[in-house]
C-alpha cells in the first residue's frame, strides 16, 4: 500500500536532509551546498553533496543520490516502506493507519527469526542442549552472560527446527528464505543448524537478523552463518553493535569471533564487536566511525591474525578513525588471555596498544637484516612509502624519527625521502580521483547499467528537460505547444520521470522529493538526484529551445530511417519551430 504524498511532505519537512546525513556523515559548507566523504565508497577527497534547498543529496564519485528516504533505505539497507517508517519513529510522527501495514513481510520475517532464536535458547537449557550449555560454561560463560546474549543449542535432528516452526504457522518457503532451512535431493528439507552452540546476531535496533552456529569439537566449517537474506547483510553488519553502540567512550575494540566478542563483554569491555565471518569491509568501518572515534583491533596472536589486523587498520583508517592494534603475549586470542590472566591484565594491554602506524614499522622492520647496508636501506624505502601516506606533518615527523633511528640515518635524509613519496602519492591519488570524476562515460551516462542510454546526446537533452519541469512546472506549457511528451523520449526512466512530473504539473500539484522516491526505483532517484545536482545555467528560455530542438531532430532522423520523405520531414520540423515561440511563461 502506498503512502499518501501528503504524509511523505510532512515527515520529510519534519526530517531535514542535512540533519539526518549528518548523524553518518561530518558536512562542511561549499558554496549553497555541503559536502562530506560518502559514506557509499571509500574516498579521499570529499565529493558527497547535500542540497539543502532541493533536498536531495548526491555523490559526484558513486552516483548514490535521492531523497532522504532514499539516503536512509541505502546507509540503513531498507526498503521504502521501512525507511518511511524508520523516519517516522525517529521524528516521533505516526503512521497513518492505512499505511501501517506496509512491512508486514519484513515484520513476519523478523519474528520468524526471533521464535527461532527463542527455540534455540529454550533447547540450550533442555536435556537436548546439555552437551551445549557444558560447552559454553566450560569456555569460561557466565549463565548470565549466555542469557544476555540469548545463546543457544540447535539440536543434532534433521527437522527440529523446521517441525518447530511450521507448527507456528511459518512456511518452509519462509524458513528458506531466511537460510533456516535447505533442500535434500528427495523434495524435502532439513535445518541448516545441527548440533551447534548457536549466536542470535542482532542488529542495532534490536531484531535477530541472522544466526551463528559453531561445533563444539574440530569439525569443519567450524562456524556456519546464515545466508545474505532481505534482513541480513554481512559487509553491512557488527555482531554485539546493539551493545557496543551504548559505550560512552567512542572506542571499539574490534575482535575476530563471536566468542572474544561475548568473553571481553562478560569482563566489562561492552564496547567489543566482530565482523561476521568475513574480513572487516568498507561499510563495516563506515558504521563503526558512526559510534566511536578509535578502534583497537585485537585480533589472534598469531601470524595469521596480525596480517588480518594489518588489512583491518588499512580499511579502518580512511574512515577517519584513530587505530590501535592490540599484541597479545602468551595467548591466541582475548578470550583466553582473559580467563588465564583476567580484567585488569586485559585493560592494561588496551592502554599500551601500538598505534597503526608504529605496528606497522615494525612489520616492516622484521622483514629486513638491518645489521646489513642493504637491510637498512630496504628498511628505509619501504618505511618512507607507508609515512607518506600520513595526513599530519606531526606524525610524518615523529615516526620519521623513529624509523632513522632503526635505520641508523639521520632524520632530515629519510624526512626528503617521505616527501619526495608524498608528492608521488598525492599525485597518484588526484590523478585517480579526477579520471574517475571526468570520465567521458561516467559524467553522460547513468551508473548502472540498467538506465544506460544508446542515444547520449538525446538523452541529454531529455534530462535538460526534466531539471527545467522540476525548477520550473509552467514549462510543460511550452513542451505541450512545441507537440514534445513522454512518448518523445528515448531514455524509458526520463520518459518515466517527465510522464510524472507532466502529470503532476497538470493536476497543479508540486512534486515533493518522497512522492518521487517511492514512484521512483532507488537506481532512477539517484540518477534522477545527479540531474538535479547539475548546475543551473540561468537562462531557461534558451535551454528550453535546445533541449526541445535537439529532441526534434531526433524524431525527424527517426522518421527518415522509416521511410518517410525527407524533405518533408524537414520542412515538418521548420514549421514546428517557427510556431514554437519558446516561452517558459
Amino acid at each position: 500500500m502506498a503512502f499518501s504524498d501528503t504524509f511523505l511532505d510532512e515527515l520529510a519537512a519534519r526530517c531535514d536532509i542535512y540533519e539526518i546525513v549528518s548523524r553518518y556523515v561530518t558536512l562542511k559548507k561549499s558554496g549553497s551546498n555541503w559536502f562530506g566523504l560518502c559514506p557509499f565508497h571509500t574516498e579521499k577527497t570529499g565529493s558527497f553533496s547535500v542540497n539543502t534547498e532541493k533536498q536531495i543529496y548526491h555523490c559526484f564519485g558513486c552516483g548514490a543520490g535521492g531523497s532522504v528516504y532514499n539516503f536512509i533505505m541505502q546507509i540503513e539497507n531498507l526498503t521504502f516502506p521501512e525507511a518511511v517508517e524508520f523516519l517516522a519513529n525517529l521524528a516521533g510522527v505516526p503512521l497513518p493507519a492505512q499505511d501501517a501495514g506496509v512491512s508486514d513481510n519484513r515484520k513476519r520475517l523478523l519474528e520468524l527469526n526471533r521464535d527461532a532464536a527463542r527455540f534455540f535458547y529454550q533447547t540450550l537449557s533442555s536435556p537436548e542442549g546439555r552437551v551445549g550449555y557444558e560447552y559454553l560454561l566450560g569456555r569460561g560463560l557466565k549463565p548470565g552472560t549466555i542469557k544476555r546474549y540469548g545463546l543457544g543449542f540447535a539440536p543434532d535432528s534433521w527437522d527440529s527446527l523446521l517441525n518447530a516452526m511450521t507448527e507456528k504457522g511459518y512456511t518452509k518457503s519462509e524458513l528458506r528464505e531466511l537460510g533456516l532451512i535447505k533442500p535434500n535431493q528427495r523434495g524435502g528439507f532439513y535445518d541448516q543448524f545441527r548440533n551447534r552452540v548457536m549466536f542470535p546476531i542482532i542488529d542495532i535496533r534490536g531484531n535477530v537478523i541472522a544466526f551463528g552456529g559453531r561445533v563444539m569439537d574440530d569439525s569443519k566449517p567450524k562456524y556456519l552463518n546464515s545466508p545474505e537474506t532481505k534482513l541480513f547483510s554481512k559487509s553491512r553488519n557488527l555482531f554485539s553493535l546493539n551493545f557496543a553502540k551504548k559505550s560512552a567512550s567512542r572506542r571499539l575494540i574490534l575482535a575476530e569471533g563471536y566468542m572474544d566478542v561475548i568473553a571481553l563483554n562478560q569482563a566489562g569491555f561492552t564496547e567489543a564487536v566482530a565482523s561476521l565471518g568475513t574480513a572487516l569491509t568498507q561499510e563495516q568501518a563506515k558504521l563503526m566511525k558512526r559510534f566511536a572515534d578509535e578502534v583497537v583491533i585485537s585480533y589472534d596472536a598469531d601470524n595469521a591474525g596480525q596480517n588480518a589486523a594489518a588489512r583491518a587498520a588499512e580499511i579502518l583508517k580512511p574512515a577517519d578513525l584513530k587505530v590501535r592494534i592490540l599484541k597479545i603475549p602468551g595467548a591466541k586470542d582475548p578470550d583466553e588471555f582473559i580467563r588465564e590472566h583476567g580484567r585488569e591484565a586485559f585493560s592494561a594491554l588496551l592502554e599500551r596498544s601500538e598505534d597503526h602506524m608504529e605496528f606497522t614499522l615494525e612489520r616492516i622492520r622484521n622483514n629486513f637484516d638491518l645489521t646489513t647496508d642493504e637491510g637498512r636501506v630496504g628498511f628505509l624505502k619501504e618505511a618512507a612509502k607507508a609515512l607518506a601516506r600520513l595526513s599530519s606533518p606531526i606524525e610524518r615527523e615523529i615516526y620519521a624519527s623513529r624509523a632513522a633511528e632503526s635505520g641508523n640515518v639521520g632524520k632530515d635524509a629519510l624526512l626528503s625521502e617521505i616527501e619526495r613519496n608524498r608528492r608521488a602519492y598525492l599525485r597518484r591519488v588526484k590523478n585517480e580521483e579526477t579520471r574517475r570524476l571526468l570520465s567521458p562515460e561516467k559524467s553522460v551516462q547513468p551508473v548502472s547499467r540498467a538506465l544506460r542510454y544508446e542515444d547520449v546526446r538525446t538523452a541529454r537533452a531529455e534530462e535538460g528537460i526534466i531539471a527545467l519541469l522540476s525548477r520550473e512546472p509552467a514549462f510543460a506549457q511550452t513542451l505541450q505547444a512545441a507537440g514534445i511528451g513522454p512518448e518523445d523520449f528515448t531514455s524509458p526512466f526520463l520518459k518515466k520521470i517527465c510522464a510524472f512530473l507532466l502529470e503532476q504539473a497538470q493536476a497543479g500539484n508540486s512534486v515533493s522529493s518522497g512522492a518521487l522516491s517511492q514512484f521512483l526505483a532507488p537506481e532512477e532517484m539517484s540518477e534522477l538526484g545527479r540531474i538535479l545536482s547539475a548546475p543551473d545555467m540561468g537562462d531557461h528560455q534558451s535551454a528550453g529551445r535546445d533541449y526541445i530542438r535537439i529532441i526534434q531532430e531526433t524524431q525527424a532522423k527517426h522518421a527518415v530511417a522509416s521511410g518517410e520523405d525527407p524533405l518533408l520531414a524537414m520542412r515538418d520540423l521548420h514549421k514546428e519551430k517557427k510556431s514554437y515561440g519558446g516561452s517558459l511563461s
